[in-house]
């Protein structure tokens, strides 16, 4: 896949043209309805994953949804020859038969995930046969074992391997030299980057991405509120651009 890259200023000039291009660059603080996902035609479609909720939230894997989804494929249409739809995004339960559609899904809060024994047979088939998952917008103890806990029965004998600048998922397409020094929205604390790899190697193909004790789609949804600074923001929307560019081509 031929992908052309776009400078720190470039991707700040599109972050502020969102609000512009977009009329979810204005605040809106009620969640947005589910929208119906669009017919299949072989393009990338940014996909959100839906999973059964167990306490709390019952739409917990819809926080930043569709604002934050829409908002990385425009950046992804305008700095990359990905060509991806940025018409509409999807929704695709886990146990989903039209998963296996989307090569990347994402999803937030999986600390509030009650796994059913068919969501857990259908992700690890996905998983199996190619797919990539992010995870994002959870922290604290109860909510990594609830993760962890489901993860494990998903993959018996997962393991989380924390990763470094050196790991490949970083330089993707953006050079991100550190991670100890990405921003955070309103965590405390560093944010905690894991992965989970196939065979539990980290020489193989990445199927997990964890993003822990940090919410990166906040700076997606509201990068042209002006709540934060641009540069900022750029951190986050150059974290979404490395995974999906990193998950299409590994």
């Amino acid at each position: 896949m031929k992908l052309r890259s776009a400078s720190s200023l470039a991707l700040a000039g599109l972050a502020v043209t969102l609000a512009v291009a977009s009329p979810y660059g204005q605040i809106q603080f009620f969640r947005s309805f589910e929208r119906p996902n669009p017919r299949y035609d072989g393009r990338f479609t940014f996909a959100r994953l839906k999973f059964t909720t167990g306490w709390g939230d019952g739409r917990a894997w819809g926080h930043e949804y569709p604002e934050a989804d829409e908002n990385l494929v425009r950046i992804l249409d305008a700095i990359t020859n990905l060509g991806p739809r940025v018409d509409a995004t999807a929704v695709v339960a886990i146990d989903d038969p039209d998963l296996f559609k989307y090569p990347i899904t994402y999803t937030t809060e999986p600390g509030f995930w009650q796994l059913t024994e068919t969501e857990a047979v259908a992700l690890r088939a996905y998983l199996l046969k190619g797919g990539f998952v992010i995870f994002d917008d959870f922290r604290g103890p109860r909510e990594w074992d609830v993760f962890a806990a489901n993860m494990e029965r998903v993959l018996p004998g997962t393991r989380f391997f924390d990763l470094t600048p050196t790991h490949p998922i970083f330089n993707s397409f953006f050079e991100i030299a550190s991670i100890d020094d990405l921003p955070q929205y309103r965590d405390r604390g560093p944010l905690v980057l894991r992965a989970v790899f196939e065979d539990n190697d980290p020489r193989q193909r990445m199927m997990v991405m964890v993003n822990f004790n940090t919410d990166i789609a906040n700076y997606w949804r509201y990068a042209a509120t002006g709540f934060k600074p641009i540069e900022e923001s750029n951190e986050g929307y150059k974290l979404g651009v490395n995974y999906v560019v990193y998950g299409l081509t590994h």
